[in-house]
């Protein structure tokens, strides 16, 4: 049986829910927003993902209609929303803090939007039973939010949320008050949320973990600017400039000049050393013979080993200076001759005793012609 893949932006014909247009933020003299254009379909779970003040908030912010942009135009569902305040727009938002009301139940929480709407009582109802029952917390339903954990606050905030049925939901660093593992299985609870309701999601986050585990589609934000929009995998495998490279996971660079050599390019990288050889270049990247470029390596993707290997295009010999030991991985740091440090990562599948390199060994690291993407040094 086929199995349905969900990329409605692959799609020509698919109108997208969210559209910004060339929208600029300024506050004052400083640009929060550059002139940026994109498109978030119905159904994704869309992440904005950055460091601190790379603008991703201001997005959500002027999606949520807390600011307006000082330049360009925001559509959802094809209509502009410049006119229209925060409470009219087809949008819910809900906050880090949760801001759940202290005096009111878990149950009265999740009423308190529709109550104000006056939806008839009846229905009002049926639709908190609903959310409780989505969200699990239907044994929960008289407490008060300072009678459960801070995993359940969570999933009274996001169920209050939903409540309303917007067409989209902005969640803004909603597990950040979380501890690791509750994060861990809360993002699974998110993402099953969100398939079960069919709502939107945009997430801002600054964790890229999380952003790699939860979204169809990841825009890697800084200063103002979309990097790269991808779904996480090409994010991670293909990423479109070192920043990218660098901002999600762990990365080696090698930087270089670069000269066309059969079906990819050498790289010479250090005096009197072999040249590397890629044939992976980054999104839209055709350097020219001579240009400055960076290779960007996973750790995962290079093998480490006591002799030479035979019939490998990249293997350069070094010494072993750190290695720290992850459990499930060992990351071996290898610094080759002329100073270059490259990791290695393999898996722990010996027991600790039975490991086959220790520190000051030297070896050799290597990696397919494929392993490594060529990208704008």
């Amino acid at each position: 049986m086929e199995q349905h893949v969900f990329a409605p932006w692959l799609n020509p014909d698919e109108k997208p829910l969210i559209q910004f247009k060339g929208v600029t933020k300024r506050f004052g003299d400083f640009t929060a927003i550059d002139n940026q254009t994109l498109d978030i379909y119905a159904k994704e779970f869309f992440a904005l993902l950055g460091p601190s003040g790379c603008g991703k908030t201001t997005m959500m912010r002027i999606l949520a209609g807390f600011e307006q942009p000082t330049e360009g135009q925001i559509l959802i569902g094809g209509k502009d929303m410049r006119a229209i305040p925060p409470n009219e727009r087809p949008v819910n938002m809900m906050f880090q803090s949760y801001a759940l009301f202290p005096h009111l139940t878990v149950w009265e929480n999740i009423a308190f939007g529709l109550k104000r709407e006056g939806i008839p009582k009846d229905q009002l109802n049926a639709r908190v039973e609903e959310m409780l029952r989505l969200t699990r917390l239907a044994k929960f339903a008289k407490r008060k939010p300072h009678q459960i954990s801070g995993g359940q606050r969570q999933r009274v905030a996001l169920a209050r949320s939903l409540a309303k049925a917007p067409k989209l939901l902005l969640l803004d660093e909603p597990l950040g008050a979380l501890d690791k593992k509750l994060r861990q299985e809360t993002q699974f609870e998110l993402m099953d949320i969100q398939e079960k309701t069919g709502t939107t999601f945009v997430i801002v986050t600054h964790d890229q973990e999380e952003a790699m585990t939860v979204a169809s589609r990841v825009a890697v934000m800084d200063e103002g600017r979309i990097i790269q929009v991808a779904t996480p995998a090409d994010i991670y495998e293909a990423p479109s400039s070192v920043y990218v490279a660098d901002f999600i996971g762990d990365v080696n660079i090698i930087q270089g000049t670069a000269l066309k050599a059969g079906d990819g390019y050498d790289i010479a990288w250090a005096e009197g050393r072999a040249p590397l050889h890629s044939k992976r270049e980054g999104d839209g990247f055709s350097p020219t013979n001579g240009a400055s470029v960076a290779l960007a390596i996973r750790p995962e993707k290079v093998s480490i080993s006591a002799e030479q290997p035979s019939g490998v295009t990249n293997a350069v010999k070094g010494r072993i200076i750190d290695i720290a030991y992850l459990g499930n991985l060992s990351t071996y740091h290898v610094e080759l001759e002329g100073g270059q440090m490259i990791k290695a990562q393999t898996a722990n599948t010996r027991r600790l005793s039975r490991r086959s390199y220790t520190w000051e060994d030297e070896v050799w690291v290597s990696w397919t012609d494929t392993a490594a993407v060529l990208l704008e040094g």
